[in-house]
């Protein structure tokens, strides 16, 4: 969100779009993909198994902002506006409020009226017995985790300018396409940590916690954060919208579709981590040789 912000101060809407649709396509194929391949691996003996109905309802959410992002792209490239590229932006930002408020109802839900149904397997079944592994000491405080993160954010956004200018130097130097950069490169190194620890309770059989690192940081970023930026974007005058283009909303919609499928029977192995790996790849392949259209118009 710091460096989307920080970009769309900038004016360089196309960077935010790509490298939030990036991160969206990092955590559901090449976080979600590892973590299940490790975790398969190191339970080989036993089939993983998580909460199926969180799944189910994160997947119901990515598909709701796959229709938030692909109506406003038809409409361009059908030239079936009302106004031409007026329209796509107004039905942009109102479908933006409409998530946004879609994403605060799955909070309540989350948070306060159906708590049950994100419960962990193992303590439905293990109510009242023994939760020693479950009861783990916290390393450090409330407090300092909230000062360490503020110091963090803090240095996040300083690094974050010096981040964003660099990508066309960085695009030029190497001989990259723009997009690649911002969809494939940025989001990897900027998913760093979520990949670490996605990794690591997959490899301690926690898978809800897994999905919930993975499959939930999707879901907050498609139905908050691009949202969210397209409001900040209408506030700051910039004509940030929801026409990712055609083909990263054909990615995105097929990516979603990939994972809903892999979710849908609550369990996982390390097959089904290879097959999302390799889904990571062909996606990083396709933006290695996609040419980004230019938006003169806009």
């Amino acid at each position: 969100m710091i460096i989307s912000i920080y970009a769309l101060k900038n004016g360089m809407i196309r960077v935010v779009q790509q490298s939030l649709l990036g991160s969206i396509l990092s955590n559901m194929l090449l976080v979600l993909g590892c973590a299940f391949f490790t975790g398969g691996i190191v339970h080989y003996q036993k089939v993983q198994v998580f909460n199926k109905s969180a799944a189910v309802v994160n997947s119901g959410l990515l598909l709701m902002a796959v229709m938030g992002l692909t109506f406003p792209a038809v409409l361009h490239f059908t030239h079936s506006e009302v106004h031409f590229g007026k329209s796509e932006l107004s039905l942009s930002r109102f479908s933006s409020c409409v998530m946004l408020v879609a994403y605060a109802s799955y909070l309540f839900f989350q948070l306060r009226s159906h708590r049950n149904l994100y419960s962990p397997i193992e303590e439905e079944g293990n109510q009242g017995g023994d939760d020693s592994d479950e009861e783990e000491a916290p390393e450090i405080t409330h407090w300092e985790a909230i000062g360490w993160l503020a110091i963090l954010t803090v240095w996040v956004s300083i690094l974050s300018g010096y981040l964003v200018d660099a990508i066309q130097g960085a695009s030029d130097s190497f001989k990259m396409p723009v997009a690649f950069i911002s969809v494939i490169l940025l989001p990897i190194v900027g998913n760093a940590a979520e990949h670490a620890s996605a990794i690591m309770f997959a490899m301690k059989d926690k898978l809800d916690i897994t999905l919930g690192v993975a499959i939930g940081s999707s879901t907050q970023i498609s139905m908050f954060v691009i949202p969210f930026c397209v409001v900040v974007g209408w506030i700051m005058g910039q004509r940030m919208d929801l026409n990712f283009q055609l083909f990263e909303t054909a990615t995105l919609f097929i990516t979603v579709l990939v994972v809903a499928f892999m979710l849908q029977e609550g369990t996982s192995n390390y097959f089904k981590g290879l097959m999302l790996i390799l889904c990571y790849l062909i996606v990083a392949a396709s933006f290695f040789v996609h040419v980004d259209p230019s938006n003169d118009d806009d």
